[in-house]
């Protein structure tokens, strides 16, 4: 039986680092205020020119480096993403082309906002299982400093650029345990950006709505729910977890996550303090770095979740 494993990964963020007393500048709001509400400091911002495929492009590069491995040698690109650099071909299609692959292996998007990564990755270990592909890319990118309205402080305080990889193989035991999704389409209202291109013209809003405490109460639910559901699936609870590798949205909907499964946050990966809100690319990002800095270790067992707007969710269990 074939399963899939993560061989290396990767990430990158801009250089432009936009701190809270920045945005205070540009914004009726403060350090205290956005730290007191979200537990973000910092983002980074995407150079003007920069692009989700850029970003994407260099995380790819450090996974490649790390796992020594060729770029010809990928068999599948998944990106997750929510801003794509145009409305086609896809960012993969595009990421495909900077790396210099020219084995005309498959690369498509994914498009399910914050929980795009674990989409992503749910489908890229489907591929392996059923010998589509032996080796992936599966990258979650974003540039969501393009879809801020600077007049709504509940929401340009929040999000950052940046992008985070990990590369999968073939393997004979499994790496990727097992992913749970689940989506519901009737709280759509409560996070959209709804705006749409038509005759060459924006039609409605182009930048994040959101109705902060309907998300923050359905997030908390529903995240704990497919934690437990994931968890469950496989005969384990939250002490059988090495790490949580959440989507880092609000360090309060970590915390609350944290506290339904038992698990202290010493045991949790938090980046949304220095990378703001990141959707598709926040749990790779974080993956990324708790694996540089040797927190996450080789064999040690990890839950990744995330929820967007949709509302889609879902958790991935690792042995890594």
């Amino acid at each position: 039986m074939t399963f899939s494993r993560i061989a290396a990964t990767g990430s990158y963020l801009p250089e432009r680092v936009v701190t809270n007393h920045d945005l205070a500048e540009r914004v009726d709001t403060s350090d205290e205020w956005i730290v007191t509400r979200s537990g973000i400091s910092q983002r980074h911002f995407a150079a003007d020119g920069e692009r989700s495929s850029d970003l994407a492009t260099a995380a790819a590069r450090r996974a490649l480096d790390a796992a020594g491995w060729d770029a010809d040698s990928l068999d599948l690109i998944v990106v997750a993403t929510t801003t794509p650099d145009m409305a086609f071909p896809s960012t993969a299609c595009m990421v495909q082309a900077k790396l210099g692959v020219t084995n005309r292996c498959a690369a498509f998007d994914v498009q399910a906002v914050c929980s795009g990564f674990v989409y992503a990755l749910a489908s890229a270990d489907a591929m392996i299982r059923t010998g589509v592909a032996k080796r992936a890319l599966v990258i979650g990118a974003e540039t969501l400093s393009r879809m801020l309205d600077w007049t709504d402080r509940g929401t340009c305080v929040l999000f950052g650029d940046g992008a985070g990889c990990v590369l999968l193989e073939a393997a004979t035991e499994p790496g990727i345990l097992g992913c749970h999704l689940h989506a519901d389409g009737r709280h759509l209202d409560m996070l959209k950006a709804p705006g749409v291109l038509v005759g060459g013209k924006i039609d409605g809003n182009p930048f994040i709505e959101m109705d902060g405490g309907a998300v923050f109460k359905f997030a908390v639910e529903v995240l704990a729910e497919t934690a437990l559901e994931t968890l469950q699936a496989h005969d384990m609870t939250g002490a059988d977890l090495d790490w949580l590798v959440p989507h880092q949205a609000n360090i309060r909907i970590i915390q609350a996550t944290a506290k339904r499964l038992h698990l202290p946050m010493e045991r949790v990966v938090t980046t949304v303090a220095q990378h703001g809100n990141t959707s598709a690319a926040s749990i790779p990002l974080a993956f990324d770095v708790a694996v540089r800095d040797g927190r996450i270790q080789r064999g040690q067992t990890v839950l990744m979740e995330g929820i967007g707007a949709g509302f889609a969710w879902g958790s991935a269990l690792v042995r890594y």
